[in-house]
């Protein structure tokens, strides 16, 4: 009689479902309908039996129902043809044992669950979709060639740097700001082994010290007031298999550079409030600006991360140090401008480039940036003179009138009287700096009356010195 009812169930339950599977202890298949087996690619139940289930339908969680007992009651069960919408129950013995587990495809033509369906497709489009924005946004965006510049300078950077991107090591990029220390991260992991897996950057000091370490290695679960109920991956969780950029590393606080070594010493870490241990599989590019040798002379830097980091070191050399890129480098700013701009490209007369390598740069190539795209937006034609680049780097500083003079000099005056200004101006003041502001000696090692000196240190804008 019992056997009877079994088998009259189980017959119901192929008439009303896709699919039905029961499996053993082992999670080897027992019965499964041959309805549900075409779904799969197999056509006889009889040559599936014993057999794994996974391995007859990919993807499914019957063995989950085994091991642990509990049941899972909704689920979607993705296949070749459309997914569908699955439940699966435990089988116990009179002793409460598992068994094995039965699940039961609902049959997908029931128009109530079509809703459920709908909703599922949409969620894993959008899933889809958002990986692959993530994806795009964790690939490097720069090569070595978007490093512009011939010179024999550059192209020993970048032979420097192409060495380096074969190995494991950390990479240390030492440079003043501005200089395409960031590209430069990115050109390196470009031409790694690592290329095709993540490069996460994080800007040290734009975070603030109490967020680092959450930022660096994640949180567990309520870690922290507000850290949210699932908590969250860090930085090094997002760049598993890639590259992690940490640039102005300089500015890391000294308790987050300790956790910061260890995970470079021991390749592990473990999440803010959690006990568990995540291997790191990620190689650590550092950027920074400060002398890291006189951080650590002053306490402000770990020595042990200091020598860790700097197993490869990269200086990135001043734009003043490399002018003879400057037309090149030029060039590849106007392109980038024209691509990502509404800008026309332009041209610069000799005297506007001669301009250029005459500035010495204190902001580098992201100033010479800022100073292109203002002299394009002052120009009319397509031409950019050495008026419109003097204005524009003059537009962009924030000096003293003295500082500005000395600028206006090193460009070289347009006329005669300004240069005869320049000139002026500047023996009289270092006349005054050698007689300690004495106006009366400096006129008369300067042979002209004390009045006539007062006159013209009013006219050309020089203070007249406290006191004397």
């Amino acid at each position: 009689m019992r056997l009877s009812a079994m088998q009259s169930l189980l017959d119901v339950l192929e008439r009303s479902s896709e699919g039905t599977l029961i499996v053993d202890d082992q999670a080897r298949v027992v019965w499964v309908n041959e309805q549900y087996l075409r779904r799969f690619g197999a056509k006889r139940a009889d040559e599936v039996i014993g057999m794994p289930c996974e391995e007859v339908i990919p993807n499914s969680r019957m063995r989950e129902v085994v091991e642990s007992g509990e049941p899972l009651l909704l689920d979607i069960l993705e296949g070749e043809a459309s997914p569908l919408v699955v439940m699966r129950l435990p089988i116990k013995d009179e002793h409460g044992e598992t068994i094995g587990a039965i699940g039961f495809a609902l049959h997908q033509r029931l128009n109530s669950l079509a809703p459920l369906l709908a909703r599922y497709r949409l969620m894993q489009e959008q899933l889809a979709s958002a990986r692959e924005s993530l994806r795009n946004e964790r690939r490097p965006k720069y090569s070595f060639a978007n490093f512009a510049g011939t010179s024999a300078a550059t192209l020993e950077l970048k032979r420097h740097a192409r060495r380096t991107a074969a190995t494991e090591s950390p990479v240390l990029l030492l440079g003043e700001t501005g200089t395409g220390k960031e590209l430069l991260a990115h050109a390196i992991h470009a031409a790694s082994p690592r290329a095709g897996k993540p490069f996460v950057s994080v800007n040290v000091a734009a975070l603030p010290d109490t967020l680092l370490e959450a930022e660096f290695f994640g949180t567990a679960a309520g870690a922290y007031t507000g850290a949210g109920p699932k908590g969250r991956a860090g930085k090094f969780q997002a760049a598993q298999g890639g590259t992690l950029f940490l640039d102005e590393i300089g500015d890391m606080p000294l308790a987050l550079q300790s956790k910061l070594l260890r995970v470079l010493q021991e390749k592990e870490f473990e999440p803010l409030g959690s006990n568990k241990v995540i291997h790191a599989d990620v190689r650590v590019i550092a950027a920074t600006s400060h002398n890291l040798h006189e951080a650590v002379l002053n306490g402000h830097f770990r020595s042990d991360l200091f020598y860790r980091l700097n197993v490869l070191n990269v200086s990135v050399p001043p734009l003043r140090a490399r002018l003879d890129d400057m037309e090149v480098i030029c060039e590849a700013i106007f392109d980038e401008l024209c691509t990502h701009g509404c800008y026309e490209h332009a041209t610069l007369s000799p005297e506007a480039l001669a301009a250029l390598r005459r500035h010495d740069w204190p902001g580098n190539v992201r100033e010479l940036r800022n100073v292109l795209e203002r002299a394009l937006l002052a120009v009319e034609g397509s031409t950019l003179d050495a008026d419109t680049i003097r204005t524009a780097i003059m537009a962009g500083m924030h000096t003293s009138p003295a500082a500005d003079r000395r600028e206006k000099q090193r460009f070289g005056p347009a006329r005669y009287d300004e240069a005869l200004a320049g000139f002026e101006r500047t023996l009289i003041e270092n006349t005054l700096a050698e007689c300690g502001g004495r106006v009366a000696e400096a006129a008369k090692r300067l042979c002209i009356g004390r009045a006539t000196l007062y006159k013209k240190m009013l006219g050309l804008g020089i203070s007249t010195p406290h006191g004397m």
